[in-house]
């Protein structure tokens, strides 16, 4: 079995270049290397994305949660492909089979789960998961790939 592992948010800031208000994740735990791990989110209500998203009734974008599982798989993947990753970018490259089951609100404590499920070299592919008190709030199928911070 293997060990798990855990990033506090001074380890993200090392691991991934996003930072507020874009840096969207604030721990990630359980990780196992190369195989999965889980962002924490605690979403607030001061997320500068709630004042349009909706005014008087806050909800926490889709897209954003999405870009949420990218951070988590690429700090999962940063730190353990260390080597291969270093002083390049983890950049999104498809989205598929996005569901988003319930609306996460300011209060949540979303739970972002990633599995790797294939890839080779530098494309990667994984699901995602995301969780508030253990209900499936929104779900996808992601592929990303290291890529050079020049291209």
């Amino acid at each position: 079995m293997s060990e798990l592992l855990e990033m506090d948010y001074r380890d993200i800031e090392l691991a991934i270049p996003h930072r507020p208000p874009f840096l969207l994740i604030d721990k990630v735990i359980d990780i196992v290397p190369g195989q999965s791990a889980t962002g924490v989110k605690a979403v607030s209500g001061g997320e500068p994305y709630f004042k349009g998203h909706f005014p008087g009734n806050p909800v926490m974008p889709g897209v954003l949660i999405i870009e949420s599982f990218a951070q988590v798989a690429g700090c999962m993947f940063s730190k353990f492909l260390s080597e291969e990753t270093q002083g390049k970018l983890f950049f999104l490259t498809s989205v598929d089979r996005a569901k988003f089951r319930k609306t996460v609100r300011p209060g949540d404590l979303l739970f972002l789960k990633i599995e790797k499920t294939g890839g080779k070299g530098a494309l990667q592919k994984f699901n995602g998961l995301a969780e508030v008190n253990g209900n499936k709030m929104a779900e996808a199928e992601l592929s990303a790939m290291v890529v050079s911070a020049n291209a």
